[in-house]
């Protein structure tokens, strides 16, 4: 059980609790007859047989039905689930329902909007995947409707969200000193240390098309006459976003969006504008990275603002992408001629203002350190740079990004590490990483002892057996 906790745990800390579908939650108000809310039919000799309640923590149930759905989750994930026992699934239910129920008690709230807003990528990304079946996805979770579907999968998404902020609180503060991370990696047997995979060191430089201005203003004025239509002609903001906005994540529903003043979520130039404006009022065009923008503030509600909003992107030209496009081939022939290093190159020709200055070097987002683990590496930049000798230049690679539509760049390998065994100077940031994992793991391990003794926790006889990692059971410790 320990093994599965620490291993989901270590996910945790990495991606901040990525959200699925596969535990059902329920809040109940009274516990004694929830054992008759739910009945599956599917018994082999015909009889109904009730779905159980596995447990109860604090005011959430977990059923002998959500453990079958992990199973289900694991195994459409592809993950073998040979090594993984019904109570090792039953124990992470019961941390997922403890965490949710203290975020509550916290008074820890969501986004319902957000919450919303995942829900609609959640069952795109399934549709696109399935050919645009919702037939195959209701079935796939058995749920005669689609609004039952959604039902589920809010509050699914909801209570993993409280579950993912509940952790996320709980080692907020927690830090680790140089000397603490010079005690874990002694504490670690010689023959145990871990080993490394072969790490690459990367650079770029990025050529991005321009503009025109004639583009812009172009943009500018179609954003002018959708404000003018709104305001003049009483037409539909929500409309025009769905038809016209260039923002994919949004425009499906009318480009809604809920900014927090706690909570920064869009770019700054966005919530600056978004938080002048009055209830009803359309901004002017402005511009972001993104493209222009005009919102609709449709609603405040104390610190939260709904807006709307439609994005236009302007178009670019092919002169400017044939231009942007013989422009870093340019660089690339001065840099093979040694006219410039590709650090130099960079700094003068790259239009990727979070590389140029530091001459190209890509940043392990994690680490923060400038070494890229090949096998973690993305599979995109692997494919661009698997076959690159140290310091040979890739050809000119066409790209795209969230921003950019288009753009082009060169690649090089400036530095090339094999498979090693740790070593506390080299990976002296992976080691540390690795430290304040553990050191946050046994906050959690803490947290967990103290709200299960404080917590009503209640768990059927059939699931006593269970060799559990927590005292679930409560058992009086010596």
């Amino acid at each position: 059980m320990k093994s599965i906790t620490k291993s989901v745990f270590a996910a945790v800390v990495v991606t901040l609790c990525a959200v699925n579908f596969s535990s059902a939650q329920e809040i109940i108000e009274d516990v004694v007859d929830v054992s008759q809310k739910q009945r599956d039919t599917t018994n082999t000799n015909g009889r109904i047989k009730v779905d159980g309640v596995a447990a109860v923590i604090g005011d959430f149930v977990v059923l002998d039905s959500d453990i079958d759905k992990e199973y289900i989750q694991l195994q459409a994930k592809g993950v073998s689930i040979k090594q993984i026992s019904r109570c090792q699934l039953f124990g992470k239910l019961l941390e997922d329902k403890l965490y949710a129920h203290h975020a509550i008690q916290d008074s820890i709230t969501v986004n319902e909007l957000e919450i919303r807003s995942n829900i609609e990528q959640q069952i795109n990304a399934f549709l696109e995947q399935k050919g645009g079946s919702m037939t195959e996805l209701l079935e796939f979770y058995k749920k005669d409707t689609e609004q039952s579907l959604r039902e589920e999968m809010f509050e699914i998404n909801k209570n993993a969200k409280l579950a993912g902020d509940m952790q996320r609180k709980i080692i907020a503060e927690v830090e680790v000193t140089p000397e603490e991370v010079r005690e874990y990696y002694n504490s670690i047997p010689k023959d145990s240390l871990p080993t490394f995979g072969t790490e690459l060191k990367v650079a770029q430089i990025v050529v991005i098309p321009e503009v025109s201005e004639e583009a812009k203003q172009a943009v500018i004025d179609k954003l002018k006459g959708y404000k003018a239509d709104v305001i003049e002609n009483g037409a539909s903001f929500t409309t025009k976003a769905v038809f016209y906005s260039d923002d994919k994540a949004a425009k499906a529903k009318g480009g809604m969006y809920t900014l927090n003043r706690k909570r920064p979520q869009m770019v700054k130039e966005f919530r600056d504008v978004a938080f002048a404006l009055q209830e009803g009022e359309i901004s002017e065009p402005f511009e972001s990275d993104f493209g222009f923008h005009i919102i609709l503030l449709e609603k405040i509600r104390g610190q939260e603002y709904d807006v709307r909003h439609i994005l236009l992107r302007p178009e670019i030209t092919e002169y400017s992408v044939l231009q942007a496009k013989e422009e870093i081939a340019k660089v690339r022939e001065q840099i093979e001629a040694g006219d410039l290093t590709f650090a130099e190159a960079a700094r003068e020709f790259s239009d990727e203002e979070e590389t140029k200055f530091g001459g190209g070097q890509l940043i392990n987002p994690y680490t923060q350190d400038s070494s890229l683990e090949l096998t973690k590496m993305d599979p995109e930049l692997y494919g661009q740079i698997q076959d690159l000798k140290e310091n040979e230049i890739s050809l000119v690679l066409q790209d795209q990004d969230r921003v950019n539509p288009i753009k082009f760049k060169i690649l090089t390998v400036t530095e090339r590490t094999e498979d090693h065994q740790a070593d506390f100077a080299r990976d002296y940031l992976k080691i540390k990483g690795l430290a304040l994992q553990e050191k946050q793991f046994e906050m959690i391990q803490k947290w967990q002892e103290e709200k299960i003794a404080d917590t009503y926790v209640k768990i059927n006889d059939d699931y006593k057996g269970c060799e559990f990692s927590s005292n679930w059971l409560k058992i009086e410790q010596e």
